[in-house]
């Protein structure tokens, strides 16, 4: 199972990005994905989840309302659309796989139940 984050930069407090997480039709049809971010000094913090096989999602407080998690099934692709971005959003953003569900759980992603954590994609917010 592999997968590849990107889409991360730059961008001025209240701007908006969209991070890409690349991984296989197999991948996707047995595992949920989730976004997780980390920043210097801090563990890493789960932000939504989604199942691909219902589009059912979950999304931590810290991302509700300004972060919005999609699949696109054709490419094989999970999205994290960040709108409305905060200094305090900096970090470094990881998508990876459940370790074994296929469906979020009703906690929430947590880092312990994921694995297969794709290399992570900057995003700096600042002015």
């Amino acid at each position: 199972v592999q997968l590849q984050a990107s889409g991360g930069g730059l961008v001025q407090p209240g701007g908006s990005l969209r991070l890409s997480c690349a991984t296989s039709r197999s991948t996707l049809s047995r595992y949920a994905i989730g976004w997780f971010r980390q920043a210097p000094g801090e563990e890493r913090e789960g932000l939504a989840c989604i199942s691909s096989g219902n589009g059912r999602t979950y999304y931590e407080e810290s991302a509700k309302g300004r972060f919005t998690i999609s699949v696109d099934n054709a490419k094989s692709t999970v999205y994290l659309q960040m709108n409305r971005l905060k200094p305090e959003d900096t970090a470094v953003y990881f998508c990876a796989t459940d370790r074994w569900a296929d469906y979020c759980r009703a906690y929430g992603p947590i880092a312990a139940d994921f694995g297969s954590w794709g290399q992570g994609t900057l995003v700096t917010v600042s002015s």
